[in-house]
């Protein structure tokens, strides 16, 4: 059965723990090229889409749904925005929960609205995202 309004509201489980590191806070804002003096030294915060690499994961749970039959290769990613709680620091251990918000099917596409929420491990909100994804399901 491929993804409908009907899945709206499914909650997945959180992802595994993930800590934030100094060295991966470093690497993130190196990759995307911002040398912004708090992303680094010997207490940096996270730059503010560090937290797409959790979220990403997160996803991951929808795609293995079989029951969605999503495939990252047929997803356009329509746009995401991001509410912070909180910096991310190194130490934070951190979980991501995926629930899909809204499903619209118009022909072979389908857009699919997510929240994640990040949190620490115990309890601590530190972000919401959300985000549109445009799938396109394959031709029978």
């Amino acid at each position: 059965m491929p993804i409908s309004e009907s899945h709206v509201g499914r909650t997945y489980e959180p992802t595994p723990p993930y800590e934030v590191s100094t060295a991966k806070i470093t690497e993130f804002a190196r990759a995307i090229g911002d040398d912004n003096p708090a992303y680094f030294g010997e207490s940096p915060v996270a730059p503010p889409t560090f937290l797409a690499i959790v979220a990403a994961r997160a996803w991951d749970r929808m795609f293995d749904d079989e029951e969605l039959g999503m495939a990252l290769k047929r997803v356009v990613h329509g746009e995401q925005a991001f509410t912070h709680q909180r910096p991310l620091r190194p130490g934070d251990v951190i979980q991501a929960t995926l629930t899909i918000d809204k499903v619209r099917v118009r022909g072979a596409m389908e857009f699919v609205t997510v929240t994640v929420t990040i949190a620490t491990t115990a309890g601590e909100p530190v972000c919401h995202t959300t985000s549109t994804l445009v799938h396109s399901r394959e031709a029978a």
